[in-house]
């Protein structure tokens, strides 16, 4: 069974909402997933650039033999956080910077693309997480002028209120908008469980088997609404299915596109997966 749909799919947001996980219990546990046979499934760490000063203090505790700690950092601030975000992490060789995910307002990636030119290294990926207050115009707008300054999108897909979740409507035609421009992005929040359902809370979370599907639909050519339909899509045994159908190279078109989510577990979506049938390790 091919797991290339899966590999490095799941960020470690462990320090997020809802798992709010200390620093102290975030830092080894991760270290331990990249140990073990989750290894493969297992992308960076993910941190706050408010928290970066202490994530190198707990690591300036640390006798040493580690390799350096992978970490994707988020600014919520916007364009005028990048520096010192990015500037923190370069000045500890403990720290590898992989990424950096940085919030904009409506129609306002210009000034935070300029930035990430002006400071993010060359190989480090730059992320823009696109605003919804702009709508389906305003996304589609964003995410051209992203193409056009070759970074990448993040889209929110969840969070702690209802409206917070963006229906399957909104996140496919943002889907389809991504694909057809040819913007990479990555998703955050909301997305713990493998197939869409229906929260203790009545929050209608997406699935992230739902995104990686959805996204092979569009790009074989279906329409914003079979991406929809896919989003709503409950039947979690035919989701596993049709994801194990998939070609090496039709999984690895799937990720050149969805990069990545941030999950606050590891655990839980790589178990989804195995009771799916979708997933043996």
């Amino acid at each position: 069974m091919s797991d290339v749909l899966y590999r490095a799919l799941f960020d470690d947001a462990a320090l997020f909402p809802p798992g709010n996980a200390p620093m102290g219990e975030a830092l080894p546990a991760h270290r331990g997933h990249r140990t073990s046979a989750r290894a493969r499934y297992v992308g960076p760490f993910l941190v706050s650039d408010a928290r970066v000063g202490e994530l190198r203090a707990v690591l300036s505790r640390e006798d040493g033999g580690h390799p350096p700690l992978e970490v994707v950092v988020t600014v919520p601030g916007g364009a005028d956080g990048i520096a010192a975000a990015v500037g923190n992490v370069l000045a500890d060789p403990v720290l590898r910077l992989k990424g950096l995910e940085v919030a904009a307002t409506p129609g306002g990636t210009a000034d935070v693309t300029a930035a990430l030119d002006a400071h993010l290294p060359d190989d480090v990926e730059g992320y823009v997480e696109v605003s919804r207050q702009g709508g389906a115009e305003g996304i589609r707008a964003d995410l051209a002028a992203l193409a056009g300054a070759g970074r990448n999108a993040k889209f929110r897909t969840g969070g702690l209120t209802a409206d917070a979740h963006p229906t399957e409507t909104e996140l496919a035609g943002a889907l389809y908008a991504a694909v057809e421009l040819g913007t990479p992005f990555k998703c955050t929040a909301g997305l713990h469980h493998a197939v869409r359902h229906t929260t203790a809370q009545g929050f209608e979370q997406h699935g992230f088997l739902n995104v990686l599907l959805a996204t092979d639909t569009l790009l074989k050519g279906g329409t914003a609404e079979d991406a929809a339909a896919t989003l709503a899509d409950r039947d979690g045994r035919a989701l596993a299915a049709r994801a194990g159908g998939l070609t090496d190279a039709e999984a690895e078109a799937v990720r050149a596109g969805f990069r990545s989510f941030g999950t606050c577990s590891v655990t839980e979506p790589l178990e989804d997966l195995i009771v799916l049938g979708a997933l043996t390790f």
